[in-house]
């Protein structure tokens, strides 16, 4: 319970770590978001707003907590999101790059499931 505990906090930091970095530049037309669902251990940043007439509603990054370990669902962020985690000590044996196709996860440096 205590490693989920600080996985949660960990993904906080790191999406809350890209929002400042957003607010320093708004955009008046498009907001970013951040859902933190802590029941389900669903991470999500995305953005909404306009673009002229065009709805902007876009998903920049998606992580779950699942099995112990985080899943990168998508991953749209400049440094990435697996980077963020080993800067804050997550082994890679506990990141999974679920945008990948599973018969692909094996050829990366990160966990398979």
């Amino acid at each position: 319970m205590e490693k989920l505990t600080q996985y949660r906090q960990i993904i906080k930091q790191v999406l809350q770590h890209y929002m400042d970095i957003i607010k320093k530049c708004p955009d008046p037309n498009q907001e970013t978001e951040i859902v933190l669902d802590e029941v389900g251990d669903h991470y999500l940043m995305h953005d909404i707003g306009w673009a002229d007439t065009k709805r902007i509603w876009n998903t920049s990054a998606y992580v779950r907590i699942r099995n112990g370990k985080f899943y990168i669902e998508i991953d749209w962020l400049e440094q990435g999101i697996a980077t963020d985690l080993l800067e804050k000590g997550v082994p890679k044996e506990d990141i999974v790059l679920a945008f990948h196709h599973p018969s692909v996860r094996p050829w990366t440096e990160f966990a398979v499931a």
